[in-house]
């Protein structure tokens, strides 16, 4: 029997759903295990007729890898300041640690914010919490700078900001959902590997652009009343 990808909008149903965009506090819930795949429609950005057609820049959703490679251009020398901002396509050195993994670190870029069709959101079944909204699809990529094994870690904390600054509506997803991938770092992520990621963000109209993106995770978070770094 094939089992649906599950989804939530900025709440949790237990069992089902990890709760998104909570900045009280540094960790994210993440799922003890994944459920199976469900298809979904192929990603796409509105065209002048109406329709909706691939953009010229865009490419099918990347999935996770991993591998050494030229790291990606930074924004600045050392450690991200909080609040700093970059443009998309810069990397920033973060400091990184999640659970009992401490002290590592991260080249984070965003690499592209993709406008996606709002039918893709039909295969997450968030009926009337969605209608309306207009996918976007935040693509960043994690590289281990460090000498910190990060393996089956995962780095979150990435959510869409709207064209006035404001943060847009994230939805977190059980499963696999091949428009987003978002999956934890493989075994053995060492210094120099690679992974690709995704966030969902959602524009509340068609008239409303996903245009920027944040990290929030520590240092970065209001917990520690430091501010995010941004990327637009």
């Amino acid at each position: 029997m094939r089992r649906s990808t599950l989804a939530a909008v900025g709440l949790a149903v237990a069992g089902t759903v990890v709760l998104t965009g909570c900045k009280d506090g540094n960790e994210e819930l993440t799922p003890a295990a994944p459920s199976a795949p469900a298809a979904s429609p192929s990603s796409s950005a509105p065209a002048a007729d109406g329709g909706y057609s691939t953009p010229p820049s865009a490419s099918a959703a990347p999935s996770a890898s991993t591998g050494g490679g030229d790291a990606p251009a930074p924004g600045t020398g050392g450690t991200a300041k909080s609040g700093q901002v970059f443009k998309i396509g810069e990397a920033a050195t973060v400091p990184f640690s999640y659970g009992s993994t401490k002290g590592g670190q991260i080249a984070l870029t965003v690499t592209a914010i993709e406008q996606g069709n709002p039918a893709d959101l039909d295969a997450l079944k968030l009926g009337d919490k969605v209608k309306g909204m207009i996918p976007y699809y935040v693509r960043y990529s994690v590289q281990n700078t460090g000498t910190t094994d990060l393996s089956f870690t995962s780095v979150g904390h990435i959510k869409g900001l709207l064209a006035d600054g404001s943060e847009a509506q994230g939805v977190s997803v059980i499963g696999k959902f091949e428009k987003c991938p978002n999956e934890s770092l493989p075994k053995g992520f060492t210094n120099g590997k690679t992974q690709t990621s995704c966030a969902i963000a959602l524009a509340p109209s068609a008239q409303t652009k996903v245009s920027g993106a944040e990290y929030w995770g520590d240092p970065y978070n209001s917990l520690n009343k430091n501010k995010e770094l941004i990327w637009k």
